[in-house]
């Protein structure tokens, strides 16, 4: 306990330094300086007013401990000693959160996100799925007052996507969104299917933090840079320029093509965001395999081979298989209800963590 108090002083001190600080002259008057400092005060803010709760709980503590030693009356006793049982379960709850407030956090939870949906196994009822996932996490994001556009996009027949990548940017959006990745089952009827058979597809969802150019050097002669005319679903024009971009990374074999925008320069500008983030993903995998013991620990793995999560419909059921957990809300889901899920992945990836630091 005394260990853990040394430690909260030491975020108590910078707090408290730091908000003396943005009410200096010097800071108040410069608005880059506003944000900086406030940034940093939002994110103590929260092991703040965990730390006050605790020590507002130790002192309850010692004042019924010291009440017990000296107090005569037995009802007053059995009183004192439900308080403090009561007051001991809390000072637990609070070490434990303070625990996980500790942590080392990953530098990318705060980042914007690229998300990319594409249609897997099961044909025109694939393209559907992978249709809904997407209008599901735009839905989610909507929810969170989060800002989404599309990068690129592909359809395909039944009005279906192939594929669809898009950028959500908002709070926080990584450290939320990074349990999604893996690969979406779908068990449900198809619209088309007379027989009344289920039908099993899958779509492959990958959740890329956004990476900047100073976090990701790309050489240009390790680049080829193709443009071409955009065409629409059944090959028809778009435009009459070639405005659509196709990328090469050509050490790694990543492609990436836009033609969503008419100007040629927003295409180009569009494909390298998302291939930033496909190699910052890629080295990121490298680091992980080296480190596989720790990647096991996590529930956040990120590998897009992986079977997280199975909708089916004809049960109106949600069951992600990383924590076994059951949800009778698909129709909830489906609309962008996410936060029951998402909520329950990120206590399972803390619990797995603070299993692996020995808390």
């Amino acid at each position: 306990m005394a260990k853990m108090l040394e430690k909260l002083k030491i975020y108590e001190n910078n707090y408290k330094k730091l908000v003396k600080e943005l009410a200096s002259p010097e800071v108040s008057s410069n608005p880059l300086k506003i944000k900086e400092y406030g940034k940093k005060i939002s994110e103590l803010e929260g092991i703040i007013k965990i730390s006050e709760k605790y020590r507002e709980i130790i002192s309850s503590i010692h004042e019924a401990e010291g009440m017990l030693e000296i107090e005569k009356d037995e009802e007053m006793k059995k009183f004192l000693k439900e308080e403090l049982d009561k007051n001991i379960k809390g000072k637990q709850y609070l070490e434990k959160k303070i625990k996980i407030a500790l942590m080392p956090k990953d530098p990318d939870d705060k980042k914007n996100v690229i998300v990319e949906v594409r249609a897997g196994a099961g044909g025109d009822e694939a393209a559907i799925f992978a249709k809904d996932l997407y209008r599901l996490y735009t839905k989610f994001a909507e929810s969170k007052n989060w800002h989404h556009r599309v990068l690129s996009s592909s359809s395909i027949g039944a009005g279906g996507l192939k594929e669809i990548i898009f950028e959500i940017e908002g709070t926080d959006v990584y450290g939320i969104m990074k349990y999604e990745s893996g690969v979406h089952r779908v068990q449900r009827v198809p619209a088309t299917e007379s027989q009344g058979r289920i039908h099993t597809s899958t779509a492959t969802i990958a959740v890329l933090p956004e990476a900047r150019e100073v976090e990701i050097k790309i050489d240009p002669s390790d680049l080829r840079v193709d443009v071409f005319r955009s065409s629409g679903p059944g090959g028809q024009s778009v435009n009459t320029t070639d405005s659509a971009v196709r990328v090469t990374h050509v050490p790694t074999g990543i492609v990436v093509s836009c033609q969503d925008e008419k100007s040629q320069l927003q295409n180009k500008e569009r494909a390298f965001k998302i291939l930033r983030a496909r190699l910052k993903k890629m080295e990121e995998q490298k680091q992980m395999k080296k480190q596989a013991k720790d990647r096991k620990m996590q529930i956040g793995s990120g590998d897009r081979s992986e079977k997280i999560r199975t909708y089916n419909f004809p049960q109106g059921r949600v069951t992600d298989h990383r924590i076994n957990l059951t949800l009778y809300k698909l129709d909830e889901i489906m609309e962008g209800n996410l936060e029951e899920l998402l909520s329950a992945l990120r206590r399972a990836d803390e619990e797995k963590k603070m299993e692996k630091i020995g808390v």
